[in-house]
């Protein structure tokens, strides 16, 4: 065991790690921000980190994330298998990548996709539900512009329509992608987006609404059917079709199994895409999230990469690359 001092000297200030051990290959204080001038022995690197990392909080203990924190032996020995393979060689691991194709149609499909039998869905993996949502905002954003630069419209002032309790991947993806972000102010006693009020702020440049499936404030769901019905009221006016994503990051591996007569996903028609993470309640450690949408004409074709590092052509829809586990 490892006995660290954490010791700050002057007048230039810089601090350093003594590690304080019964062995004489290490007798010489670290520095934390630059890199030592002697080697050290990799047994004692491994003592001096895992002694640090000590003071992490403990994970089983984390009920504040709605993170998985236990997985069974058999998934750890998959995971040590398979993590020195870097997934975004799709060529090189071509089984890894059926398997990721395989998770996305059972998804789709426990969303009630409409997708034929032989048909295959649309959606990628992710490394989370943030990554999962600025793809799919994307999406929204790219379908709106064409709509619009066809129509000899303006395109150039998007807007976003959430409830004031999304978290703060929305407010990301708003500030990244030059997106306005209006939010429906919350009220004592109802915590969540009012469908009504969200109704009332779509207008002509909105991408789409956003609906909650398992609230970051207090995991409770928003209303999406009554969502799609009063904004099916507002299209059938102005002709916008605006259109619904569903971030089911907590809730999507829930309700298909607690509520299955919920109607929340693409049995909706307006309901274009959903994301949900996969290392909160599907029971997986971080990070894995999915996006899938409801059909191949909801994911424009020019947000799609066409990639052939490795000889056949890889279609790829990622704000990353290199992805390990």
């Amino acid at each position: 065991m490892v006995l660290t001092v954490v010791e700050r000297e002057d007048p230039e200030p810089e601090s350093y790690i003594h590690p304080v051990f019964a062995s004489r290959q290490i007798q010489h204080p670290l520095p934390r921000f630059r890199m030592p001038e002697r080697p050290t022995p990799k047994e004692v690197a491994y003592e001096v980190i895992r002694d640090e990392l000590l003071l992490d909080g403990n994970p089983r203990l984390n009920l504040a994330s709605f993170v998985n924190t236990w997985m069974e032996p058999e998934c750890h020995t998959l995971i040590m298998d398979s993590l020195n393979k870097n997934y975004a060689d799709m060529d090189e691991y071509p089984i890894t990548t059926e398997l990721q194709n395989r998770c996305v149609n059972m998804i789709a499909r426990l969303f009630n996709a409409p997708i034929g039998k032989e048909e295959t869905a649309v959606g990628v993996g992710t490394v989370g539900s943030s990554e999962a949502i600025m793809l799919a905002g994307l999406a929204f954003k790219r379908k709106w512009q064409n709509k619009r630069e066809a129509q000899g419209k303006p395109y150039d002032k998007p807007n976003i329509v959430t409830g004031a309790n999304v978290q703060v991947c929305w407010e990301k993806f708003a500030r990244y992608f030059e997106v306005e972000l209006k939010e429906v102010n919350l009220r004592e006693g109802y915590y969540v987006m009012d469908p009504r009020k969200a109704v009332e702020m779509v207008d002509e440049n909105t991408i789409c609404v956003a609906a909650i499936l398992g609230s970051t404030l207090n995991g409770e769901f928003e209303d999406v059917k009554l969502l799609n019905d009063l904004l099916i009221e507002k299209n059938n006016k102005t002709g916008w079709n605006t259109p619904i994503h569903v971030d089911a990051a907590s809730g999507g591996f829930i309700a298909p199994f607690v509520y299955p007569d919920l109607e929340w996903d693409f049995r909706l028609p307006l309901v274009k895409s959903i994301n949900v993470s996969g290392h909160k309640y599907g029971l997986v450690y971080p990070g894995i999230g999915w996006v899938v949408w409801r059909a191949k004409e909801d994911l424009p074709e020019e947000l799609i990469f066409h990639i052939n590092y490795l000889g056949a052509d890889q279609p790829t829809f990622t704000l990353n690359f290199s992805k390990g586990k």
